[in-house]
């Protein structure tokens, strides 16, 4: 059973940085797409940013593209890292690691495509 484990969440202020990371533990034989969603209170679940299963593609919300870097620590896409730089107060949210097996990258922004969840870091942008 291969289980999703997020950290690095916490309290930072305006224009400060985080490093979100996400480790897959378990029985990983094959690379995932790994992928970072948020939800803020009163909102729905939105995409942040993914990394493709080969590791030759990344993806980014629009409003966190040139703030937000993702990346990852190995080919089969195991652990990965969300580098946020630039917060802002709209980022505050619970960060969310979501990973798949399906090669298929069409739905990439897609909740519904992810299999795997982790249970979530709190993001408080805050002066």
């Amino acid at each position: 059973q291969v289980q999703l484990v997020e950290s690095g969440g916490g309290l930072v202020q305006p224009g400060g940085s985080l490093r979100l990371s996400c480790a897959a533990s378990g029985r990983t034989f094959s690379p995932y797409t790994m992928g970072w969603f948020r939800q803020a209170p009163g909102k729905d679940r939105e995409f942040v940013s993914a990394i493709a299963y080969n590791g030759r593609y990344v993806y980014y919300a629009d409003s966190v593209r040139g703030r937000f870097t993702i990346s990852s620590a190995n080919t089969k896409n195991t652990v990965v890292y969300l580098q946020m730089n630039l917060l802002k107060s709209e980022d505050t949210a619970v960060y969310y690691c979501a990973a798949t097996l399906t090669q298929s990258l069409a739905g990439i922004r897609e909740a519904s495509s992810y299999d795997l969840w982790g249970q979530g870091t709190q993001v408080t942008v805050s002066s």
